[in-house]
């Protein structure tokens, strides 16, 4: 019986692994970079390390060039759609957290399928179905509906709601959705306990196996990642590679995805500790070390980010974007039409996103590097090709 991800973490030494990378010298860094590829997680590591920071440049050279060979040259666009904002964990960073007092709200299917039209309407043939874990709101079966009614405007959803057992997901595979994306927050258990205190969620093994149950399930796009800011960044990058590496061992049947979020002000008034923040050179680092080890992996760009930062930053690794987003449930009804912007605030917004383009920008944005938006998803016979690749 295969391991599940949450026994090889225990058993993964992460402080050596990072006492490793600190020492590593510039030689062994350029003879990584000789070979193009960082084959091992020890590999990794070292291009994680205070020495192959000076080799910034040339990484991010062959992260592109490697991007392109298996990508080429396009970026496939979706949009998040919000269900509900009603949760019943205590997580202390997110605006969804039951004790901030914001409007909450889940919305009837029929709303739901209304969104999904306003969002096909400016060209999204993919979706990411979010909600706070509320079993009462959130149900399976509500999840259900919502999938199925998205269905005619959408051929690709994948949802992002609390976990599951593998046979509750399994209706909602049938029911048409194709993926399940779970960020573990923080790959750091003691971190993690404390920003969790209350709630389903407080239960790391869990949440960390979850996508594997999905997988079980029938779903063949599983999306993970980390909020860089809730510990340090080198240990959370190296738990997230193992993770991801575990996952295209076991999970072989899979396309995967890969998030790198930062942390964004939402309410609550949570601030992350300084000694933890990720700066923009060590995100590129990171993306550029994590596409030589995993160059099949789909990366995805978040509006997390600024504007000029996912510019410059998209062509090292990134194969999916976000645009035209909005994080609190109803709001794309709110948004004005001739400018796809929020005619109001949002109170009850999970975190406030940091570039309000619209998707037509984004798309144009993209063609102006030479870059080619993809609305829909690809192709059945696209994501074979990766695979087999």
């Amino acid at each position: 019986m295969r391991p599940r991800f949450s026994e090889v973490l225990a058993g993964l030494d992460l402080p050596g692994l990072e006492q490793r990378s600190a020492s590593t010298t510039t030689q062994t860094v350029d003879s990584i970079l000789t070979k193009k590829r960082a084959r091992t997680l020890e590999d990794f590591a070292r291009l994680l390390s205070p020495a192959a920071a000076g080799r910034l440049e040339e990484m991010a050279g062959i992260a592109q060039r490697t991007t392109r060979k298996h990508f080429g040259k396009v970026v496939r666009l979706f949009a998040p759609l919000y269900l509900s904002n009603e949760c019943v964990n205590i997580c202390k960073y997110c605006g969804f957290s039951r004790n901030n007092p914001i409007p909450r709200t889940t919305l009837p299917v029929q709303k739901v399928a209304h969104e999904a039209g306003l969002l096909a309407a400016q060209g999204f043939r993919s979706l990411l179905l979010v909600a706070g874990e509320h079993p009462k709101f959130v149900s399976g079966d509500y999840v259900q509906d919502c999938v199925q009614r998205c269905l005619v405007h959408m051929p690709s959803l994948l949802i992002e709601i609390a976990p599951m057992e593998t046979e509750d997901y399994r209706p909602i595979v049938e029911a048409g959705a194709e993926g399940v994306v779970v960020y573990q927050e923080t790959y750091d258990r003691d971190a993690y306990a404390d920003l969790h205190p209350h709630g389903p969620k407080k239960h790391f093994d869990w949440r960390l196996d979850s996508v594997e149950r999905g997988y079980e399930a029938g779903f063949r796009r599983l999306g993970i990642g980390a909020l860089f800011g809730l510990s340090g960044w080198r240990q959370e990058a190296l738990a997230l590679a193992s993770h991801a590496q575990h996952l295209a061992r076991y999970c072989c049947n899979a396309q995967l995805s890969i998030s790198f979020p930062r942390m964004r002000p939402a309410a609550g008034g949570f601030q992350p500790q300084t000694r933890h923040l990720i700066g923009d050179r060590q995100l590129v680092q990171t993306v550029a070390a994590l596409r030589l080890f995993l160059p099949h992996a789909a990366f995805v760009l978040s509006t997390r980010e600024t504007p000029s930062f996912r510019d410059g930053i998209f062509p090292l690794g990134f194969t999916n974007m976000s645009a035209g987003s909005s994080t609190e449930p109803g709001a794309y009804s709110d948004f004005a039409a001739d400018s796809w912007k929020p005619r109001r605030e949002q109170p009850g917004e999970q975190f406030h996103i940091a570039d309000e383009r619209s998707p037509a920008e984004i798309a144009g944005m993209l063609r102006s590097h030479g870059y080619e938006p993809v609305w829909k998803d690809f192709d059945a016979s696209l994501l074979t090709h990766e695979q087999s690749a």
